[in-house]
Parts: structure tokens; C-alpha cells; sequence
């Protein structure tokens, strides 16, 4: 595939004449590769273009060079491809998020980026990948940093917390005499304002060891708090009320929030937020059998948000409770009814997601949550 700064001579159509035309792009870090085929599965052209501003707009410009261009397949939307799918949706390209061709395909046709562009817009064409891809210009995106960097913090925090205490086990008995017994806030705070010792040694070592460690810890809690703070607020903007609904707290409705977008709705029902985060039942049958067996998949963070709904409602609202009892008496296990349960919880929280359901979605249960 030529680069960008190598010659190449498009065919180029006047406008009068132009057809449609589908973009398939495989992205990473540095440079982009394109390819540009038509409604027929014709293929055009292919080049490479950076990673830039400018290489966005050239690698545009030249996909519109061939003709309309309605439709694009980019790999890896929400992470190398997240800036350039910004770009052309600000186009009014619409964007296909694209998985990488399975291990046969690959077999029989190679592998290289120019193989894989191509292979990017056949996906779209073909209707392989339907996948919208995310906005990721809200504040769903804006969750997702804070995120980022609280769970960071957490980690970090964590660490040090153990750090300070293993020193402390082998401080001298005259300084872990006097921290005894303080509860962590305390302990944090009075490691904190230790002196500065002149003693030598390892006595005088751990004394400064622990100071440093407990500021690190009061600097870290104070970051978490202020993301937590910072997600609150997001959450509220993003979708007003997530946080009143029942067991609901800010880091778990920023999970979901994540895991459907900034344009959720590109989820055209309830079941198809159910499988995004992995609480659809998934077909198992054959032959005689007729079964259906647990979804594996979907977002597992998204999924795990909503176990801790029901684990919350199951301790605190009676209607939860007495569901539980009720399906208990019809012979389920715990399990089971901890796996419609959070069926039912995603069909409520993706109707305060995307408020503009269809008639259809309000009529009772759906057949996959028993």
C-alpha cells in the first residue's frame, strides 16, 4: 500500500456521474491504512495517511475523490480509530466498528494492512459488522477518563496502604507502640505529621518511609474523592435520575453509562443493551435439546454494575425480596434468579438511558428473563 507522500492517481468521477462509495480503514498509533471500494465490492484504491489533523482530512478528502461517501468500517473505534471516527462522523460519515477478520479468513487471504482496510469496508458492505461505533465527544467520555484515573488512584492507594503497614510490623517497638490501636484515618494522619528524625539507621529510615507513604495516601484520597465528585456530576448531566433509581451509586451507573456511549441510541432495544452487558441467555439448543446457557460475553465491567444492583436490592427492597422467595418456591436456584433479576434491572436503567423507547418495549417481561 503506497504512503502518503508516495504519487497516486485516483480515478476521480465528476460529481454528475459520482456512485457510492465504502471506506474501510485499519488504524494504528502512527498511521491509518485506507481503502476505498464500491457498492459492488469493486476495489479502488488503498493508501496510508497519519495520525494527524491533517492526515484525517486528506485521508477524507481522497475517500470523497471516488465518489459518495455515505458509509465507513473502522477497526478499533475506541481506541487508535477513536480520533478519526470522530472526524468523519463530524463529516456525516456514518461509522462501522469492525472486529478483525477471524483466523480463517486470515488464513486463506494473508495478512497485511492493506488486506485489512480492505476487509474493513467488505465487513460493512457484506452487513458482517453492523455495529455503530461510539460518539465519544460527551460526557459518557468524560466518565470514562474520570474512571480511568480514579481506578488508578484506587490501585495506587491501595498499594501504598499496604506498603505503610508492613513497614510499621517492623518498626522499632517504641514508634508502633505509640500507632497502636488508631483506626486507618487516624493512622494516616498521625504517620503523616511525624518529625523528622535524626536518628540513624533503620530506625530513622522507617520513621521518614512512613510520613512519605501516609502523605502519599492523604494526596491519593483526596484525588479519589475529588473523581468522585467530578463522576456525580457526570453521571447527573449525562442522564438525570440514574442516581435516584434504587441501589444505583455513581461508579457503577458510570460503568453503564460507558458501556452503552454517548449516542446510546444506536441500541435500537432493551435486549440489545441486555447483551452489551452480558445478562442476555444465549441459544444453546440442538436437536432434541432445547436450552439456553449464560452469556459470557458482553461488557464484563457493565455486567458486574448491575450484580451489584441486585445484590444491594436483595438486601434492602421487599419487592427484590419477595421475588427472590417467590422463584425460590418454583424450584430455581439463587443463581438463576440472580441472572433474571439483572435482566430486569438492565430493561430499567436502559429506559432512563435512552427515554425515547418504542411501544414495544414497554409491554411486560421479556421472554428471556425467566
Amino acid at each position: 500500500m503506497p504512503s502518503i507522500t508516495q504519487s497516486t492517481a485516483p480515478c476521480h468521477i465528476p460529481a454528475d456521474a459520482a456512485e457510492e462509495v465504502l471506506l474501510g480503514v485499519d488504524t494504528h498509533k502512527d498511521v491509518h491504512a485506507a481503502a476505498v471500494i464500491t457498492t459492488l465490492g469493486v476495489s479502488l484504491d488503498g493508501r496510508s495517511f497519519p495520525t494527524t489533523a491533517d492526515g484525517y482530512g486528506q485521508l477524507v478528502a481522497w475517500a470523497r475523490s471516488f465518489g459518495i461517501l455515505r458509509r465507513a468500517g473502522v477497526e478499533c473505534t475506541g481506541s487508535y480509530g477513536a480520533a478519526l471516527t470522530r472526524r468523519l462522523q463530524a463529516e456525516g460519515i456514518e461509522v462501522t466498528e469492525v472486529n478483525q477478520p477471524d483466523k480463517a479468513a486470515r488464513r486463506r487471504h494473508g495478512k497485511t494492512d492493506a488486506i485489512d482496510a480492505e476487509a474493513a469496508a467488505r465487513a460493512v458492505l457484506s452487513g458482517r459488522a453492523t455495529a455503530a461505533a461510539k460518539t465519544s465527544d460527551g460526557p459518557v467520555e468524560m466518565l470514562r477518563l474520570f474512571k480511568l484515573a480514579k481506578g488508578s488512584a484506587i490501585k495506587s492507594r491501595t498499594q501504598a496502604i499496604n506498603q505503610l503497614k508492613s513497614v510499621l510490623v517492623c518498626a522499632n517497638a517504641e514508634l508502633r507502640e505509640s500507632l497502636a490501636g488508631l483506626s486507618n484515618p487516624k493512622l494516616f494522619q498521625q504517620c503523616a505529621t511525624l518529625a523528622e528524625s535524626e536518628i540513624p539507621g533503620p530506625a530513622g529510615a522507617a520513621r521518614h518511609t512512613l510520613r512519605l507513604l501516609a502523605r502519599r495516601i492523604l494526596n491519593l484520597t483526596e484525588e479519589i474523592n475529588d473523581l468522585t465528585k467530578r463522576i456525580a456530576e457526570a453521571v447527573t448531566a449525562s442522564t438525570p435520575g440514574l442516581l435516584d433509581v434504587h441501589g444505583v451509586g455513581p461508579d457503577s451507573a458510570a460503568a453503564l453509562l460507558i458501556a452503552a456511549g454517548d449516542n446510546p441510541e444506536r441500541l435500537d432495544s432493551e435486549a440489545s443493551f441486555a447483551a452489551l452487558c452480558g445478562t442476555s441467555p444465549v441459544e444453546a439448543s440442538s436437536g432434541k435439546t432445547q436450552r439456553r446457557r449464560l452469556n459470557r460475553g458482553g461488557d464484563r465491567q457493565a455486567n458486574a454494575a448491575l450484580f451489584r444492583f441486585v445484590l444491594s436490592r436483595l438486601r434492602w427492597e421487599g419487592r427484590t425480596q419477595d421475588y427472590m422467595r417467590r422463584r425460590l418456591a418454583e424450584g430455581r436456584t439463587r443463581r438463576e434468579i440472580i441472572r433474571c433479576l439483572k435482566r430486569y434491572v438492565a430493561r430499567e436503567i436502559y429506559r432512563l438511558i435512552v427515554p425515547t423507547y418504542t411501544a414495544a418495549d414497554r409491554t411486560g417481561p421479556a421472554r428471556d428473563s425467566a
